[in-house]
């Protein structure tokens, strides 16, 4: 009588993506641009509408930052250059 082969079980490298929250970019209050200014830049750089784009410039000024994009660490630290380079005071954080 002969038995069947051992079946061989491999053990999965998947990494749980999910696990990994993804990264926002933030922008601050600051002394120096104009709210129409911050405004301008959210639609041109970022994409968003102009009414989206007036709540996060207000949720900057009143509460003296506000999540403007998020997704991967690359893609944050692009959006963060772009804000930078446009002179907001801009930085990346892991989204909790």
């Amino acid at each position: 009588m002969t038995s069947a082969p051992a079946t061989e079980t491999a053990e999965s490298a998947d990494v749980d993506v999910a696990a990994d929250p993804p990264w926002v970019t933030v922008v601050w209050n600051d002394p120096v641009n104009l709210m129409s200014y911050v405004t301008y830049v959210f639609i041109k750089l970022l994409g968003h509408s102009k009414t989206q784009a007036e709540k996060l410039m207000y949720d900057v000024h009143h509460k003296g930052r506000a999540a403007v994009s998020n997704g991967s660490r690359e893609q944050m630290e692009v959006d963060v250059a772009k804000l930078q380079g446009a002179g907001l005071w801009a930085t990346l954080q892991k989204d909790s």
